[in-house]
């Protein structure tokens, strides 16, 4: 730990007062003992030791090897340990004791920070579902004809959620070209990526009972990227009539940070305009806030950046996402994820995932290292946002990555 006071950031951090993610982390002389941290310009701050130093009513919450406990307790907790972290860290009269639970972010192993309990993945933008669309149904609606009065979503596997940095093994299965007579297997040969935004749930709702759009905050903890890796060749086959399954179920990479849904507020903007009326529980025209976020997010490979998704252009918002996903009685449980898809925007350097932006391998990124369709062994993608904060700051959110291994 620090033995200097080392609080003043620029103004420019995406990691300053007003964001304060959590995380869990260990360190070199701790690799058994995972802990909660708040990312805090270039250091991560152990909560649980510094909740302790300070006599906080939250210490049990914040001394656990995960995020779960603290999610549960619901809204009222989270602002109000919101609250102490911002004053630990930026009052002066807790300058010298809070250095003392202050590491270095280099020097911290990051973990995923929540225990996921359940898995769904939805298709929210119209730009990206277009774009697929005009790809596999050339000369036909490029839209499903339920596209514009639900989101369409699919539930995924909770368990091959892994945090950023985790190598991602290229997956085998069954493959069959449409001039193939009949399928083979081995591995994907059309890997992709899926630039996303997951939503992480803190408080559980009661099987039967359907979760409006107004609880949204109630309910939805906060606020990580997800990359929702794909094998383009293997989801082709399979996903008639029943939907992904091997295609999307190997790896989900999401970011060791998750930022709370209060920093937030100042990305609040209005979604697309509606183009078809909706039912009375996805309505949201009379909504008290804009459902949308404009979060900017840079998708890059091998070091250069190839897409900039604007989230601000999602047609279906987590909060609709959210109630639609509930409007059956389906409960949610603490450490639920839900994504929002791939997220597209209506220019061609906006698309998230090499599907769109190489039209499906028509059209192939010239990059400093070579062309690409796919992936190949060796690259790694890495996902960045941020979002405008309070005053004109900004609000960073933790990247996610991920190098791809031949298959085994």
């Amino acid at each position: 730990m620090s033995d200097a006071p080392p609080l003043e950031l620029s103004e420019d951090d995406l990691f300053g007062p007003d964001n304060l993610p959590y995380g869990v982390f260990t360190t070199e002389d701790g690799q058994d003992l995972p802990r909660i941290g708040v990312r805090y310009g270039p250091y991560v701050l152990d909560a649980g030791s510094a909740a302790a130093a300070h006599g906080s009513p939250h210490t049990d919450l914040l001394q656990r090897p995960n995020l779960n406990a603290l999610m549960a307790a619901g809204r009222p907790v989270w602002q109000a340990v919101r609250a102490e972290l911002r004053s630990w860290l930026t009052s002066p009269e807790h300058a010298g004791t809070i250095a003392h639970h202050l590491v270095r972010a280099e020097d911290v192993t990051l973990h995923l920070p929540f225990e996921v309990a359940d898995y769904v993945d939805f298709y929210a933008s119209e730009h990206h579902a277009s774009n697929v669309g005009r790809i596999f149904r050339p000369g036909g609606e490029p839209l499903t004809p339920n596209w514009k009065h639900l989101p369409i979503g699919y539930h995924g596997r909770a368990g091959t959620v892994v945090v950023s940095g985790t190598p991602v093994v290229r997956p085998q299965g069954q493959r069959k070209a449409p001039d193939e007579a009949a399928p083979s297997f081995g591995p994907s040969r059309r890997l992709d990526i899926e630039a996303e935004v997951g939503f992480v749930v803190g408080t559980p709702s009661r099987p039967g009972e359907p979760v409006p759009q107004s609880a949204f905050r109630e309910h939805v903890f906060g606020v990580c990227l997800v990359n929702d890796w794909s094998a383009r060749d293997i989801q082709a086959w399979e996903y008639v009539p029943l939907g992904p399954f091997l295609g999307k179920s190997f790896a989900t990479s999401v970011s060791a940070w998750i930022t709370p849904l209060d920093a937030l507020d100042a990305a609040r903007t209005a979604p697309p305009e509606r183009t078809h009326p909706l039912l009375p529980y996805l309505e949201d025209s009379a909504a008290g806030e804009p459902g949308g976020l404009d979060l900017r997010i840079s998708v890059s490979l091998n070091g250069h950046t190839v897409a900039e998704p604007p989230f601000s252009a999602m047609y279906w918002t987590a909060a609709q996402q959210l109630a639609h996903m509930t409007v059956n009685g389906a409960s949610l449980r603490t450490g639920d994820l839900f994504a929002s898809g791939t997220v597209s925007g209506p220019e061609v350097h906006q698309r998230g995932c090499l599907l769109e932006l190489t039209w499906s391998g028509r059209d192939p990124l010239e990059l400093p290292d070579g062309t690409r369709t796919f992936l190949e062994d060796g690259d790694e993608v890495v996902l960045t946002a941020w979002a405008p904060g309070p005053n004109g700051s900004r609000i960073g959110l933790g990247e996610v990555s991920g190098r791809i291994h031949p298959a085994l």
